[in-house]
């Protein structure tokens, strides 16, 4: 058997995903580590950090850390956390940072719009739909508090984001599917509400997902440069 010919593909596959955001900042760890411990020069080191957070794969950040003992230990493995049922105390202030209000009428928000840490909708006879597919999440905790009276509040999300809800209806019906994405850093929609003979629905938008994770990324890594650069 061609040992060679089963080993390669599989190698090939692992450095030519892209790194991410955790890929990246493990490796400036172990640099500023080696920095510490003398291993490697002030300049050898923000060189590396410079390479590290221009790189775009995990093959590019190997050859950084190669030669580094830290870069051979072996990495505890990641689990799956799911998102809280409910926000984090303090992080989701009880003011609304907007309200969409729809009476005898019909209000949307949709496209690319910036989404607060709370936003209120009440549908008075009438309807409501908040379109969040392409929206630019701020806060990686987000709460939508829906009342719907003789009305409806439709709720949109992208496929990437967690989604809970706690509320109810009279003579009237409550319905979130819950989601959890796989991404620890993907924004959280709590959607609390109330429907009084009308309907609260929150669902996500299939084939649309969350676009600003990567800038929300992007930002951190030039944090994290920032702060590597100065140790």
């Amino acid at each position: 058997m061609d040992l060679q010919k089963h080993t390669e593909p599989d190698l090939r596959k692992h450095t030519d995903l892209r790194a991410s955001d955790a890929d990246r900042d493990r490796t400036a760890d172990i640099l500023r580590e080696a920095l510490a411990e003398g291993r490697l020069t002030a300049e050898e080191h923000a060189e590396r950090v410079e390479e590290v957070f221009r790189a775009k794969t995990v093959g590019e950040l190997e050859p950084l850390i190669q030669d580094l003992p830290a870069a051979h230990q072996p990495r505890p493995a990641d689990t799956f956390a799911p998102a809280p049922n409910r926000p984090t105390p303090g992080t989701v202030p009880p003011v609304a940072d907007e309200n969409v209000v729809s009476v005898f009428s019909a209000a949307i928000r949709k496209g690319r719009w910036r989404v607060g840490r709370r936003t209120h909708a009440y549908a008075i006879f009438g309807s409501v739909e908040i379109d969040l597919s392409e929206a630019v999440f701020e806060h990686r905790q987000v709460v939508i508090k829906a009342m719907s009276v003789f009305g409806s509040v439709e709720i949109r999300v992208p496929e990437n984001v967690s989604l809970r809800g706690n509320g109810g209806g009279v003579l009237g019906s409550f319905e979130v599917d819950t989601l959890d994405s796989v991404d620890r850093d993907a924004p959280v929609v709590y959607v609390d509400g109330l429907a009084v003979l009308g309907s609260i629905e929150a669902k996500p938008k299939r084939g649309k997902l969350v676009e600003d994770i990567l800038d929300r990324v992007n930002d951190r890594v030039q944090a994290s440069l920032r702060k590597h650069l100065r140790h």
